[in-house]
């Protein structure tokens, strides 16, 4: 039979526009999924395992898709963490994710549709048990009592339960009198606690704590076995270091922990304050060791023991790790006297300051010019001042004296040797003077425009020079570099690449450090930094058909100054229309009456202000909007001829009214990952199109199995709008299709039209046709050509001839035909599709012919939807039954062996076709279950 089987499809528009609807459904290792109240859904999953949850939706134009996570239960708020496609999977789940995730599809049309499901992931950890001792003398005899408490945790979901075990005695409440089980109440019946009061000489044994979730999930039972001796005892450790331990940066410091008790042997490890051990250090066994310490690294790190009983043993030893840093120094004139001055007769204080750890260790020295100076009755040196913060010397010169001045050198170092010293110079002269600031003239305030770098000055005076401290005046807000306050030594603030929040008061103030002790000097300067307009919008396509009119509008949100000077309208860099800007409106418009092809082009509008020019950018365009392709049905694909393949391209267009009427659409075909091979059709457009007018073309001598680039382009009497591209794929799994089991001599290349063989069946069909088929074993028995009555044409049959024998069954089973995800109506309305074929059934010994439907997901089948049984003459007739899935499906034929060798089946001409089935033939009565053949239950 060299006859093609084909499905066409002429080209066609209706109305398809359609809201979104979501359903959730789910793969992977799911445990369960159940229904609670208010049809919530509960999807229960092994921890590990993988989530794979789809969310299946329809409507036209396709709509987005979110999936969504909040950690509440009954909460909309959607949280940041998005996946945008229909699957969300999660490869082994943590029990962190479990929560509610939500699907939300919207497509413009009505509200978002928007379905939510709830993941409780299962787990089970292995259970610890903690030992607590007690011992309690009696108030009347003169013995001690001695009680344990074995406490037994599981972290686990479902909550757990737990059973005791005493070797291989089972223990429970009541069953002994020296045990006693119970929950403590502050944990919520998670805890399970045996109490051995008094112990007794048959208490010593071996524990065992079982943690079960009842096999949910498959999760199995938990236990944990505690050995109680009468050496049974809590951890006890000594560190065989120093507390503190004081070393320079990049020595090595090892810190060694023993155990000194403990019965199970305890397990040492070593925690530190900062979270977590430095990256290089090593532990091996009790001892810690930190190779080339640093700063960073000091602190308190502490020997934990445990071996669950009683508390985990703790024993600490603190790090410190020498420094010195940041030198400072300060005078302090006479405080008799009013005045700041330094003067020959008075009291003068030089103070000297550095942070040192560990500040017990620092040492000062003083020298001048350079020689050492020892304390005396005129020249007083303080190591340490207790009303001044640590770290501080003072050197006091009573009776100020001409031979007093010159240079003092104060000297920081540490005990312990190893770190630099730190020297600090300080002049005293006649020419030294107290500080004084002032703001120079011109420079408050200060104007600049965003973007530029800016200098704020404040003129200090005197000697020393003392550091200046800059702050916001205005507000409690940052500096630029992220700080409250910014040193500068030559009293300028510099900023680069200021901007609009940075306006506002800026303080100097002198500090204390190097300079004089004496009330702080300070200014403010004002900046004010200029912007020019901003504007919106910065760029938008207007796009309209000739004749109509296009109104344009630019409008300024904020600006400084905020009087803003003029705006100039522009097409192309030609001036239309200019003006001053009226501030009370905010705005201006430009308007085009009657769109003319000479005022297709780029518009532009500029509002200008000192700090120069902000921008509105229009596109006027008589460009189309871009068709959308329709993917309610993924790749539909029918079969033709064995080496090609047909494809029905499906879209609407996206606001078809906006723009002068689409004409025609340029198709443009490459073959996938060939750029030369390329070939260009037109479709013309007969009338105006409506909004969500389902447009077709049927796509035809495509290559299998290749899969095809598509560009689609709308083209109005502007020339070409905006394209759209898909991929057209080669598929075996489809919605429509057309299914032919003959293909004359090309069962070579495709044996049985993407049929195959059952492999759970007793025998298979066998491919043939009446010119080479051998007879000579069942006579007056099977076709004697196919279906048109060629004797080459080609057909499967069951052959009944032994090794057959009675109730052998043969099955045919389709592909998959996806059709729940592209359904557009949801399950409640499931699509009709006519399943056919042609069979001859003709001989004493004819058995049963049975058509099944198997959707996704089941393993068994709820009966036929069509059987025939016995001889039906010697002619073909035709089958047809209207089916209706509402997953992913299959067809199956089955041929069941009769009573004899004269029962050879025979079918041809399969086809699946959409919609319900048009004047079908006489439905056959269908049988019962027949208890011979027991191929219902079949895995297929």
């Amino acid at each position: 039979d060299h006859r093609p089987c084909i499905l066409l499809t002429p080209l066609f528009a209706i109305h398809m526009v359609t809201p979104p609807t979501v359903r959730i459904i789910h793969s992977g290792h799911a445990c369960n999924v159940e229904e609670e109240r208010h049809t919530e859904r509960v999807y229960t999953i092994r921890e590990g395992e993988t989530l794979e949850l789809t969310c299946l939706v329809t409507g036209h134009p396709r709509p987005q898709i979110r999936w969504t996570k909040t950690a509440g239960s009954v909460s909309d708020r959607f949280q940041d963490s998005s996946v945008f496609n229909e699957t969300l999977h999660i490869a082994k789940i943590l029990r962190t994710q479990g929560g509610r995730y939500y699907c939300k599809a919207e497509n413009g049309l009505g509200s978002p549709a928007i379905k939510s499901i709830r993941v409780d992931v299962y787990y089970l950890d292995d259970p610890v048990v903690t030992v607590h001792q007690s011992i309690g003398e009696a108030k009347e005899q003169f013995y001690y009592e001695r009680t344990v408490f074995l406490r037994c945790v599981a972290n686990s979901n479902p909550p757990v339960r737990y059973s005791w075990h005493r070797g291989r005695e089972v223990l429970t409440q009541g069953s002994d009198k020296g045990v006693e089980i119970y929950e403590p109440f502050f944990t919520q019946g998670e805890t399970k606690i045996l109490k051995l009061k008094n112990l007794r000489p048959q208490d010593y044994a071996n524990y065992s704590c079982i943690a079960s979730v009842r096999n949910v999930c498959g999760i199995p039972d938990r236990s944990v076995i505690f050995r109680l001796t009468n050496k049974t005892a809590s951890p006890s450790i000594k560190l065989l270091v120093e507390d503190p331990i004081v070393v320079n940066p990049g020595q090595t410091v090892s810190l060694v922990c023993i155990t000194t008790g403990g019965e199970p042997p305890p397990v040492l490890t070593w925690v530190s304050t900062n979270d977590s051990l430095p990256q290089r250090s090593v532990v091996k066994g009790g001892t810690l060791t930190l190779p080339a310490i640093t700063s960073d690294e000091a602190g308190v790190y502490s020997c934990v023991a445990s071996n669950n009983v009683g508390n985990p043993a703790k024993k600490s030893t603190t790090i410190v790790v020498r420094a010195l840093k940041k030198g400072r120094f300060w005078i302090t004139p006479d405080p008799y006297h009013n005045d700041d001055n330094i003067q020959i007769g008075r009291e003068v204080k030089i103070s000297c300051q550095v942070e040192a750890t560990p500040p017990e260790e620092l040492t000062f020295s003083w020298l001048k010019n350079g020689r050492a100076l020892r304390s005396s009755e005129r020249m007083v040196i303080t190591q340490t001042d207790p009303d001044i913060s640590p770290g501080t010397t003072n050197l006091d010169i009573i009776d100020l004296k001409f031979t007093d001045f010159g240079t003092y050198t104060c000297v920081a170092a540490l005990k312990g040797g190893g770190i630099p010293e730190i020297s600090i110079d300080v002049n005293i002269s006649s020419t030294t003077v107290p500080p004084s600031l002032t703001v120079p003239r011109g420079k408050s305030p200060l104007v600049a425009r965003e973007g530029d770098t800016v200098e704020l000055e404040c003129l200090v005076s005197g000697k020393p020079k003392p550091i200046i401290l800059w702050s916001r005046a205005d507000k409690e807000a940052p500096m630029p570099d992220g700080n409250m306050q910014m040193e500068s030594y030559d009293g300028v603030l510099r900023i680069i690449n200021v901007s609009r929040e940075m306006t506002g008061s800026y303080r100097c103030q002198t500090s204390q450090y190097n300079g004089f002790n004496v009330k702080p000097r300070e200014a403010v300067v004002e900046l004010i930094v200029q912007y020019p307009p901003t504007v919106e919008p910065v760029y938008t396509e207007k796009r309209q058909g000739l004749g109509r009119p296009v109104v344009m509008t630019c409008k300024v949100l904020r600006a400084h100054p905020s009087r803003v000077l003029r705006f100039e309208w522009l097409l192309s860099n030609r001036l239309l229309h200019a003006g001053a800007f009226d501030a009370q409106k905010d705005e201006t418009e430009y308007t085009i009456r009657s769109l003319n092809r000479d005022g297709w082009g780029e518009y532009t509008c500029n509002v200008i202000n000192e700090a120069g020019a902000g921008k509105c950018t229009f596109q006027v365009t008589g460009k189309a909007y871009p068709p959308e392709f329709y993917y309610d049905t993924y790749n539909p694909l029918w079969q033709n001829r064995p080496r090609v393949y047909g494809f029905k391209l499906q879209w609407t267009q996206m606001n078809p009214n906006a723009v002068d009427r689409i004409v025609a659409y340029r198709l443009g075909i490459r073959q996938s990952g060939i750029r030369w091979n390329c070939w260009v059709l037109g479709i013309p457009v007969d009338g105006p199109i409506n909004k969500g007018e389902l447009m077709t073309h049927n796509l035809t001598e495509l290559i299998k199995p290749e899969s095809y680039e598509v560009r689609l382009t709308p083209i109005t009497r502007f020339g070409e709008g905006d394209s759209t591209i898909r991929i057209v794929t080669y598929s075996g799994e489809c919605c429509i299709m057309y299914v032919c089991l003959k293909y004359s001599d090309h069962f070579e290349e495709e044996p049985i039209c993407m049929f195959t063989q059952d492999k759970n069946d007793d025998f298979d069909w066998t491919r043939h046709s009446a010119a080479t088929r051998d007879t000579k074993y069942t006579p007056n028995t099977g076709p004697s050509g196919d279906r048109s009555g060629s004797k080459q044409g080609f057909y499967m049959y069951i052959e009944t001839s032994r090794p057959r024998k009675e109730g052998d069954q043969a099955r045919l089973v389709s592909p998959f035909f996806n059709v729940a995800p592209k359904n557009p109506y949801g399950i409640t309305n499931p699509p009709a599709y006519c399943f056919g074929f042609f069979y001859h059934m003709y001989g004493k010994h004819i058995g049963t012919l049975n058509a099944f439907l198997k959707q996704k997901g089941q393993t068994t089948s709820e009966g036929p939807v069509w059987s025939l049984s016995g001889n039906q003459g010697n002619h073909w007739k035709q089958a047809k039954v209207s089916i209706h899935p509402t997953s992913s499906f299959q067809v199956v034929l089955e041929g069941i062996r009769g009573p004899g060798i004269e029962g050879d089946i025979a079918i041809d001409d399969v086809t699946l076709e959409e919609g319900e089935c048009r004047d079908p033939p006489p439905t056959p009565r269908l049988h019962p279950h027949p208890p011979i053949y027991g191929c219902y239950a079949s895995p297929w």
